[in-house]
């Protein structure tokens, strides 16, 4: 069945109407993310700011003692910070596909962590293939203010991991983890 020419523009009409509405929503669900890239914010070095909250608590008193830290993505777009683990620098990098908090050997020797061969005594699977892993629970973790304690982790066989990965071993512990104005933003 043929449609006559009023009812293809009114189609044509609605059909335009729907781009536009849906153009329209998308706009004001996605507005922030479309600034920031407009700003450049999702390249350049990786940075971090402290930001203290002051959303009032339930008693409407300020919550005293959250944190954020926001962390700029790197060139290649990963989330890159110093993260303070046992009280030692280490750069980490933020990976929310990782299930812990990974370490390369040589970051946990800096962190102080004395790792022999007997203690690998975990297998995990990578992208690189299996490999063994010895599991450690870190005392606390911490970027700019941002803390964690009694944190799972793995420390990778020497050479196997060339950066120490920040997982959700920390990640979940946290109040929140989101994206905003194309940052990543760690809440405590």
């Amino acid at each position: 069945m043929a449609l006559s020419l009023g009812m293809r523009r009114l189609v044509s009409d609605l059909a335009g109407w729907a781009v536009g509405l849906g153009l329209l929503i998308t706009a004001a669900v996605y507005h922030e993310p479309l600034l920031g890239l407009g700003r450049g914010t999702f390249s350049g070095s990786a940075s971090s700011k402290i930001t203290t909250d002051s959303t009032p608590d339930a008693a409407g008193q300020p919550a005293h003692g959250s944190r954020s830290v926001e962390l700029t993505a790197g060139s290649g777009g990963h989330f890159f910070a110093r993260a303070e683990i046992n009280g030692r620098a280490v750069e980490v990098m933020v990976d929310t596909g990782a299930t812990m908090v990974a370490l390369t050997y040589e970051d946990a020797s800096r962190a102080g962590l004395s790792i022999r061969d007997s203690d690998f005594t975990q297998r995990v699977s990578t992208a690189n293939g299996i490999a063994r892993v010895a599991p450690v629970v870190l005392d606390r973790v911490e970027i700019d203010g941002v803390m964690v304690r009694n944190v799972s982790a793995a420390i990778a066989e020497p050479g196997r991991l060339q950066t120490t990965l920040l997982g959700m071993s920390f990640l979940g512990k946290l109040r929140s983890v989101g994206m905003r104005s194309g940052r990543l933003v760690l809440e405590e």
